[in-house]
């Protein structure tokens, strides 16, 4: 149990207490924990009429118990940001996979690129499937651009039609890091490398900020142990294999010259390149709609300013989408603590960002 959970079931065991509600204030609590929506509303009129006694001991638990429950709720919301409500892989078609692909905002060179690479493929089996001879083009790809830019999600989305079409065996996503791949003692890097590598096998491997593998390339030899095998693999596993690496654009122009093997071994470089002011708004806007949060009209005006201005002064660290998550996150908690002092919210201010929900630091940007 969590601590708003349990947050929330004490602050409804004390009003229960001092109102006199004979545990039924606590049984919502808990069904509203175990996902009973009816009893949001029960607990709602428990909290009324609790307030309506005139006692100020009793009200001021019973707000605590409406805070209580405006905090797990806003926690709720956070934590479905990440959990996976995505069809199994056995479930979802091409079709669905390449409208992924294509209904992403902006990237447009970057779709463009990456459905050429799907045709080329698709007409490769076809070739074989024909008696033809198809040349054996590596499928491994290096990714380039700040963060935020969606390299991550599109190489899952990559991995997954590479399944569907037949040229991975699992089509599964893995995705790793220096730590993952680099042990703490001399020789012991190699061992650990091929480890990942046959986890990987059949699917994809993303390594993110691959650059840090080689970035002390005068004097860590892990690191080059580590390429080393890496580049081997690269070559050994390419049928059943596919080898993302990603990262900003000038390191990773370091990390292919370490290695004179390494860049061969990639045949498709795509460069992710910032999002503009209003496809950032486009991806804050569609995570709104996927929590059921909407937009005031005048919030809309004031957000599309403030992105514009963040987009005009962002530095070589712009974390683009990434940090229209992070704003929506403040946004939705400052929300939640707005409404909290609403006496029975309706569902439209529920919903509602408004504002007063802007992060303080932004407020003047």
């Amino acid at each position: 149990m969590n601590k708003y959970e349990q947050e929330l079931l004490q602050s409804c065991s004390r009003l229960d207490a001092v109102a006199n509600c004979n545990g039924n204030v606590s049984s919502c609590a808990k069904e509203i924990i175990c996902g009973n929506k009816e009893a949001i509303k029960k607990l709602y009129k428990y909290i009324e009429k609790a307030a309506e006694l005139k006692d100020v001991h009793i009200t001021t638990i019973a707000i605590a118990a409406k805070d209580s429950l405006m905090k797990y709720f806003g926690y709720q919301y956070l934590s479905n940001l990440y959990s996976n409500t995505e069809k199994d892989e056995d479930e979802i078609t091409f079709e669905e996979l390449m409208t992924q692909l294509n209904q992403l905002v902006g990237l447009n060179c970057v779709k463009s690129k990456v459905n050429n690479l799907i045709a080329f493929q698709k007409v490769q089996i076809l070739r074989r499937e024909n008696g033809l001879h198809s040349p054996k083009n590596t499928m491994h790809l290096a990714f380039t651009g700040n963060p935020g830019t969606g390299k991550t999600t599109v190489a899952r989305i990559v991995g997954r039609i590479y399944r569907k079409l037949g040229l991975l065996s699992k089509g599964h996503f893995m995705e790793v890091s220096r730590t993952d791949l680099i042990a703490g003692y001399q020789g012991q890097t190699a061992l650990k490398v091929k480890e990942v590598i046959e986890k990987a096998k059949g699917g994809v491997l993303f390594i993110d900020e691959a650059y840090s593998i080689t970035e002390n390339d005068h004097s860590d030899s892990y690191g080059r142990e580590c390429l080393t095998e890496l580049t081997k693999a690269l070559e050994d596993y390419r049928d059943d294999l596919v080898v993302i690496v990603a990262g900003y654009t000038e390191p990773m122009h370091k990390f292919f010259e370490s290695n004179p093997g390494l860049k061969s071994r990639f045949n498709t470089f795509i460069e992710f390149d910032d999002y503009n002011a209003e496809e950032l708004f486009n991806i804050f806007r569609g995570i709104c709609k996927k929590y059921n949060y909407t937009l005031s009209p005048s919030l809309e005006k004031k957000l599309m300013c403030i992105i514009s201005n963040i987009e005009t002064l962002k530095d070589k660290d712009f974390a683009n989408g990434r940090l229209m998550r992070n704003i929506f996150e403040e946004m939705i908690m400052n929300h939640a603590k707005r409404v909290a002092n609403i006496d029975n919210p309706t569902v439209s201010q529920l919903q509602e960002l408004n504002e007063a929900d802007i992060p303080i630091e932004f407020c003047h940007v």
